[in-house]
């Protein structure tokens, strides 16, 4: 499936994954409004199935430096979101976006079960500066 606005493309993919499906929507526009250009980079993702630790979850909720947990971190992915790799090895991914009206940083990985793909929630924590502006100028 593809959209297109102002001559960019906006591409989805959607995988089956039990009995829900994935869609991964991402790509990069760009308005013009006179002199005025606007970019934008968007990442959306739904009907996604979601793995972590109980028990660290509630050790993020309970530490005011990161103060959400797992649980709550899920609403990064319900929203649009920046996202870049972390690492290779083991490969990881850092999703910058919004839960309960603060900007979040959330490390997750892409693994698969007999179910299909899934997101395994790594650790999570308040936007640095930096990964604010990355958010601003790229969503």
């Amino acid at each position: 499936m593809k959209w297109i606005t102002s001559g960019a493309v906006l591409q989805s993919r959607t995988v089956d994954i039990g009995f829900t499906n994935h869609t991964l929507v991402s790509g990069s526009w760009e308005y013009h409004f006179g002199r005025i250009a606007i970019s934008v980079r968007l990442v959306y993702s739904c009907g996604v199935r979601f793995q972590f630790d109980k028990k660290k979850s509630e050790a993020l909720r309970k530490n005011s430096k990161r103060g959400s947990g797992f649980e709550e971190a899920q609403e990064v992915f319900r929203h649009p979101y920046y996202l870049d790799q972390r690492l290779d090895r083991p490969e990881q991914y850092r999703a910058i976006g919004w839960v309960g009206g603060r900007l979040y940083a959330l490390i997750f990985e892409f693994r698969e079960d007999e179910q299909g793909e899934y997101y395994h929630l790594v650790t999570l924590w308040k936007a640095t500066k930096e990964e604010r502006k990355l958010y601003e100028e790229n969503i």
